[in-house]
């Protein structure tokens, strides 16, 4: 059975206009008739029918013009105009089609024909109406997934001040992305990722990325283990012929050092502002996600900075931008924006500006992404720690934790990212993750390198020396036959507060700690001690407590929570 419709019949014919309505009638739908243009025009826009029969030749506005302003009411809405019309020409009936009529109807009116194409029309309708619902449940949709990746991949920068970025995509979704994040040493953590395609696809391969970045760096895990980790991922996940080009870089902003793993990108430039001159940084490996194992390579580049010295990255698309001649707009280019700059803080702006005035408004044929990273001095806040003011009530318990760290691992493992995944799930010192991985790790390091190994600290009195030192720790290491290391970690809290006591014992020979008392100020302990290195007056501002047991292989301190500031207890 035929949907009933309502039509609009648009003739200034009487004659003409009742035929059409008794027949348009007779087969099942409502009929709204119209004299002229005008009238034509004024009813559609009060009754909003499903279909409009309009004659070319009307008085006051014609059909066509009728037309026109018929199609501006409808918007989006599919509104088929079928004009009525003796005419034949060829010139007359394109005009009918260009004021966007949809079909003609010749006069005298064949029932049949006329019959068939209101059914045509009227499916037409339908199939439209369908995929208008299905755009616009898409379009909530991406909303939804638009939301997500944004949560799940910008989460990790917004209070980084030494961090500037620009992310343009071609679609809602973009196939370049942007992570970064303080590690909990102080150092930073920045990647620059472009994916294969654009849109959703390429989009998509963001999400894997971004959770093993910012887990395994909150963590403490070093670059080069985090880069190892997200191309096993995205190895696995990705569909053949996917792959992620990408920069990694670390910088440390106490030792004025960066390093970064270059995969399949353009190359970086290193900006030194005491000169103004650049380096630049080529790629080094293949992208993420094309090879795994053995072969895949974690080539390096490392190099020294100065406060104020910027790390510039960028996607192809800033590279391979065109001007309206399809020029592109290549490196040279980009070397000129940086000869040409006064000062370092406008850098950033003036690349932008010079692609945009490049480009002059043609639109892009790629996602664009650059980023500026600034060498400064480290935060004097712990980031996690000022966002910790804000959180929820949370409910925290007693509890106490040991590792064992025997022999192999000393030699081969890391062990602060298992400690700092204990921490960083626990309700309160989540918020210290700097402080506690600046004590633990010195714990540690102090254990290791001068319990198990014997080390004297007063060898890195100088430089030669410090080079010699950390030469003959990877000596001993390699040649290390017995040795372990045992950290307990205890908590008592009682929701608003808490008290972790941390105890790290190790198998060497020890020192006579009772000619260094718990009390001294750092200064005097770090000169005092041969087996406390200068690290040692950081874990005393840190802690309320800090003493040594036993033989002089076993130090306890106590951390109490909450903090404010960087060794300022409340």
């Amino acid at each position: 059975m035929t949907e009933c419709l309502r039509i609009l019949i648009a003739d200034d014919n009487q004659t003409d206009r009742m035929i059409l309505s008794a027949i348009v009638r007779k087969e099942g739908h409502i009929v709204l008739e119209a004299a002229d243009g005008q009238e034509a025009t004024a009813v559609y826009e009060a009754e909003r029918p499903d279909l409009v029969l309009l004659d070319v030749l009307m008085p006051v506005l014609d059909g066509l013009e009728a037309a026109r302003a018929i199609k501006q009411l409808a918007g989006d809405e599919l509104v088929p105009v079928i004009f009525l019309t003796s005419l034949q020409d060829a010139d007359s009936l394109a005009s009918c089609l260009h004021a966007g009529g949809d079909d003609f109807l010749s006069k005298p009116y064949n029932r049949v024909i006329l019959r068939a194409k209101i059914s045509a029309f009227g499916r037409m309708r339908h199939m439209h109406a369908a995929l208008q619902a299905n755009h616009r449940q898409l379009l909530l949709e991406q909303a939804v997934a638009k939301k997500v990746y944004d949560n799940v991949t910008h989460a990790g920068y917004i209070r980084i001040d030494n961090l500037r970025y620009s992310l343009s995509s071609r679609a809602m979704f973009n196939g370049d992305t942007v992570l970064a994040r303080m590690r909990p040493d102080g150092g930073l953590h920045v990647l620059l990722g472009d994916f294969t395609g654009h849109g959703l696809p390429a989009a998509i391969g963001a999400m894997p990325l971004a959770e093993t970045f910012y887990g395994m760096t909150s963590k403490g895990f070093e670059l080069e283990e985090i880069i190892r980790e997200m191309n096993r991922k995205l190895t696995r996940v990705l569909p053949t012929n996917f792959f992620c080009c990408a920069v990694a870089l670390h910088m440390d902003m106490r030792e004025k050092i960066g390093r970064a793993w270059v995969g399949g990108v353009p190359d970086c430039f290193l900006y030194h502002a005491a000169g103004g001159d650049i380096t630049a940084l080529p790629p080094l490996n293949l992208p993420l996600g094309v090879t795994e194992g053995h072969q895949f390579s974690l080539r390096m580049h490392e190099f020294a900075m100065r406060n104020q010295d910027r790390f510039f990255m960028w996607s192809d698309g800033i590279v391979e931008a065109e001007n309206p001649d399809g020029e592109l707009f290549g490196e040279d280019r980009l070397r000129a924006v940086f000869a040409r700059a006064d000062v370092p803080e406008t850098l950033f702006d003036d690349l932008l500006a010079a692609v945009g005035r490049f480009q002059a408004n043609r639109a892009s044929t790629d996602d664009t992404t650059l980023v500026e990273v600034m060498m400064t001095d480290p935060p004097a806040d712990d980031l996690a720690a000022a966002q910790a003011e804000d959180r929820q009530p949370y409910v925290a318990l007693d509890w106490q934790v040991s590792f064992v760290f025997p022999t192999l691992t000393l030699k081969h493992h890391n062990p602060m990212p298992l400690i700092m995944h204990v921490l960083s799930e626990t309700d309160g010192l989540n918020a210290y993750s700097s402080q506690l991985y600046t004590i633990i790790s010195e714990l540690y390091s102090n254990a290791l390198e001068h319990g198990v190994l014997g080390l004297d600290s007063r060898l890195k009195s100088t430089g030669e020396g410090f080079g010699r030192y950390y030469q003959e720790r990877q000596e001993r290491l390699e040649r290390l036959a017995s040795g372990r290391i045992e950290l307990t970690m205890r908590q008592t809290a009682d929701g608003n507060s808490g008290l972790l006591t941390i105890r790290m014992e190790d198998s060497g020979a020890g020192f006579d700690h009772g000619r260094q008392p718990a009390s001294l100020p750092a200064a005097a302990a770090a000169a005092e001690t041969p087996l406390a290195g200068r690290g040692m007056g950081l874990v005393r501002e840190l802690c309320s407590r800090v003493e040594y047991l036993g033989k002089g292989n076993i130090v306890e301190v106590d951390f109490h929570w909450p903090q404010r500031r960087l060794g300022t207890r409340i």
